[in-house]
């Protein structure tokens, strides 16, 4: 079972002055735990469902390439950009650049996107949900062909490229994976199926059974082997004060659904303290923890 570590606010840091300090002690701390990736929100405002929109919230590839260069190992991603952001073009050659900087540890976690109240207060254009979706294949798409040996164009209902050049190629091989968030059983997981290296899903063990079993119906549908899909979940819940044996527990319970990462949140106002605490002594028997098989 691996950890991953994901980002969603940055209030703990204090003010502007000692966010980026903040940010590196955070990493450096997480990667001495055994954290595999830290991922960041793409979010230009923060979530107005979890905390104030006016709170601190960080560009995420700038945030990133930032921890990079104070990482020598740690796994970088959001959970997860946003299409409607970024043209996919420059998405590929932003998340390449990463990728090369940090010597092969950027991932391209990637979602319909939608939060319309930072794109209408930004101004960025919020298509219906629909359109979104054929947004999000055709991205994705184009960020394969621009880390494939095909430099010539593409040509979707939304984008037009004349040529899909990308150099340098990313270090990744054979291209950085690619994780699409959200549980959506009709197009997202649709996606997943046909197109990720990695998903994530929000609930407890009885939510992500039922994801997996549409997740499975999909790449049946598809002729895709089930198990080359990692399966991430988020791993918060655990209470004010968490034993081992509590998060050894609920590591159990989803490794048996098939889960192989968990993915916890950076908690508190000392969330590098409390990383070290809740989950420093039981890296050892977490890493020991095997998921089940999800092809059944």
């Amino acid at each position: 079972m691996n950890l991953d570590l994901h980002v969603s606010r940055f209030d703990w840091a204090g003010g502007p002055a000692g966010i980026g300090g903040g940010v590196a002690d955070l990493a450096r701390r997480a990667e001495a735990v055994g954290v595999r990736t830290m991922s960041v929100m793409d979010h230009f405002f923060q979530m107005d469902r979890m905390a104030p929109a006016e709170d601190p919230m960080l560009e995420c590839y700038t945030a990133l390439g930032y921890v990079a260069g104070c990482t020598t190992t740690l796994r970088l991603r959001t959970l997860v950009t946003g299409v409607t952001y970024r043209h996919p073009g420059l998405l590929a050659k932003t998340v390449t650049t990463l990728d090369v900087v940090s010597g092969g540890r950027a991932e391209l976690g990637i979602g319909a996107a939608w939060y319309e109240r930072e794109h209408r207060g930004l101004g960025v254009p919020f298509p219906p949900t629909a359109e979104r979706f054929e947004r999000l294949e055709e991205a994705i798409q184009i960020c394969l062909q621009m880390w494939s040996d095909d430099d010539g164009r593409y040509r979707g209902t939304h984008y037009q490229l004349e040529e899909t050049l990308c150099r340098p190629e990313p270090v990744s091989r054979p291209r950085p994976r690619i994780m699409i968030g959200g549980g959506g059983e009709r197009k997202t997981l649709r996606l997943v199926a046909q197109y990720a290296d990695a998903c994530n899903f929000f609930g407890g063990p009885d939510e992500v059974r039922h994801k997996l079993d549409v997740l499975r119906r999909h790449c049946d549908a598809c002729g895709r082997d089930p198990d080359e899909i990692e399966v991430t979940t988020s791993f918060r819940d655990l209470g004010p004060s968490p034993t081992v044996d509590d998060v050894l527990r609920g590591a159990d319970a989803l490794a048996v659904e098939g889960v192989s990462t968990l993915v916890t949140g950076a908690a508190g106002d000392d969330p590098a303290a409390w990383l070290e605490t809740t989950f420093g002594p039981a890296m050892e028997r977490l890493a020991e923890i095997e998921p089940a098989p999800l092809a059944r």
